[in-house]
């Protein structure tokens, strides 16, 4: 993490004109300064309230690079790496207190809107950047949730913000500075936080089976695997993501099943034995896929997938 004393925040408005993806964010000109201090650092997403957005900080990504839009003069693309959405949310106020400190400061709550019209990426204090994430991942990161979501995940040495005001405790940004990039990085709770999300998703439930277990403590059995693995450059967002039951998980990685355009599973039918394809939901009942259509699979995630699944068979 660079050694300023501000971060930046991209607005991200459903469906805007802007060409934004989870790899890159889509801007004009005016922005560029901004955008280009922002390299090599961590920048916080948010939905604004236009267009049935959240109104929430919903995700934090690293700004790898700035390159022009080839087709739009006077606009550019930030590519992001590293993107991780938070399983909560971070409501852009709560209690009456906004997020950020610049608008703490503007004192007359009328004034907000107008404060931040325009100012689609802006900047805010490292202490609220730390603050937000920390809120952002609060379920991955509370001990108590370790064993559910992870079997190994130990619970982590890190700041731990209990109420909106800890950020302003003696001694927390030091700390929370150096601590908050550890854990956007850590594997650990990557993998907690992709699962958490993932699992919610399909309701706990294998979407190859349809089968929901619960075991004794209180943690589905059900696994969440990335579509594209991350190490061929796949993102931890639920849209690579699939929840699947251990054995259907082994299957899937070693690419003996895949998914077709149409959402419907493949088999290579002389590899997997007919004790394990019995398992399967019949093909006329189809996948047990998300209730919301935006968490489905990413098509271009689906077709790498299929690559690997055509490729050794």
């Amino acid at each position: 993490m660079s050694g300023g004393i501000v971060k930046a925040i991209f607005d991200l408005k459903p469906g805007s004109g802007y060409k934004d993806s989870q790899g890159r964010y889509h801007f004009p000109v005016r922005y560029l300064e901004a955008a280009r201090n922002s390299i090599g650092d961590w920048v916080l997403y948010r939905e604004p309230r236009r267009n049935g957005g959240s109104q929430a900080y919903i995700a934090v990504a690293c700004v790898a690079n700035i390159e022009p839009d080839p087709e739009l003069a006077g606009h550019y693309y930030a590519t992001v790496t590293d993107y991780l959405e938070f399983p909560t949310p971070v409501p852009f106020k709560t209690d009456g207190r906004y997020a950020e400190t610049g608008l703490r400061d503007v004192g007359d709550p009328r004034r907000v809107g107008r404060e931040i019209h325009g100012r689609s990426i802006r900047l805010i204090p490292q202490e609220d950047f730390d603050e937000i994430v920390l809120a952002g991942l609060r379920e991955p990161l509370d001990p108590a949730n370790a064993r559910r979501l992870s079997p190994d995940m130990l619970p982590l040495d890190i700041p731990w913000p209990m109420d909106p005001g800890f950020a302003g405790e003696p001694g927390f940004a030091e700390t929370a500075d150096r601590r908050v990039e550890q854990i956007l990085l850590n594997r650990k709770v990557r993998d907690a936080t992709f699962r958490l999300e993932v699992c919610r998703a399909y309701e706990d439930r294998c979407a190859v089976t349809g089968l929901r277990i619960i075991n004794g403590g209180g943690r589905a059995e059900v696994q969440a695997a990335h579509i594209k693995p991350v190490a061929a450059g796949g993102p931890d967002v639920v849209q690579n993501g699939i929840a699947l039951s251990a054995t259907v998980h082994w299957l899937f990685d070693r690419h003996l099943i895949s998914i077709d355009e149409n959402h419907r599973l493949l088999v290579a039918h002389n590899r997997v034995p007919s004790e394990l394809r019995n398992l399967f939901r019949p093909d006329s009942q189809g996948l047990h896929w998300p209730r919301d259509s935006r968490l489905m699979p990413t098509p271009v995630f689906l077709a790498y997938h299929r690559e690997q699944f055509a490729g050794v068979h």
